[in-house]
């Protein structure tokens, strides 16, 4: 265990012991939004450090077919929570959260490897003018447009330092994206409204270290770099984890 994250479970426990039940209960919770080609319980390893810190956690279920539907999902869930948000998003989730964080129960965005783009601007922007990347020639849609990985894609670029037993079983699991939402365009760029930490994933063929830096840079966040794949929450969870801590720990004193 980092002194980082002994020292936020610390005082966590110092503040449920010592604050009215009305001011703990402002107390920052977390949303946890997950990226293409997986689901919520992409966040399993990270869930259950947050909740032994006696952080509220909660993990969206995405439709991957609309980035507008996707961020509505996002919005409820924030809806839902007692006091600030904390917003976390993974990969195609960087994009959805930048949608949805904009809502005033939001007060920190963290981005995991995440596209955090522009309004106006989609998926299909960034990649308009660049060569295909290796791991594209893994893709393989369906007959309604929805793309999902082959086996060789999750384990060779998307997961690469995950066990082959499961990365076998995440290329089974696997959440397809529809294609169409590369087109769709952010109305919002949260990330000029509220404050946000980047996790970069060092090692990640996804999405290119050089590129989330390149994000991390431009909306002024906060960095991290961790040695992983782009699947940072899954394998470095702890390192995650303590970013997503220090986040709440800043917002829970807005």
């Amino acid at each position: 265990m980092s002194i980082a994250l002994s020292k936020f479970r610390s005082v966590a426990a110092a503040l449920a012991l010592s604050l009215p039940v009305s001011a703990a209960a402002e107390n920052a919770s977390v949303v946890l939004v997950h990226g293409a080609f997986s689901d919520g319980t992409a966040w399993h390893r990270v869930i259950p450090i947050l909740q032994d810190a006696g952080v509220s956690v909660s993990a969206a279920q995405l439709a991957l077919a609309d980035l507008q539907e996707d961020a509505a999902t996002v919005t409820r869930l924030v809806e839902l929570q007692d006091g600030p948000v904390v917003l976390v998003g993974h990969s195609y989730g960087g994009s959805v959260i930048t949608e949805a964080g904009a809502h005033e129960k939001v007060e920190h965005l963290v981005y995991v490897a995440g596209f955090a783009m522009e309004a106006g601007q989609s998926l299909s922007d960034l990649t308009k003018d660049q060569p295909a990347a290796p791991w594209q020639s893994e893709i393989y849609p369906d007959g309604a447009g929805y793309l999902r990985l082959t086996a060789t894609g999750i384990s060779e670029f998307f997961a690469p330092d995950l066990p082959a037993s499961e990365t076998a079983v995440m290329a089974v699991t696997q959440a397809p994206l529809k294609y169409d939402t590369n087109q769709d365009a952010l109305s919002v760029a949260a990330w000029t409204l509220k404050p946000s930490s980047y996790v970069i994933a060092e090692n990640d063929q996804i999405i290119p270290a050089q590129i989330q830096g390149y994000f991390a840079q431009k909306i002024g966040a906060d960095v991290t770099t961790v040695s992983s794949s782009h699947v940072a929450m899954l394998a470095q969870p702890e390192a995650v984890a303590e970013v997503i801590l220090n986040a709440v720990q800043a917002a829970s004193s807005q």
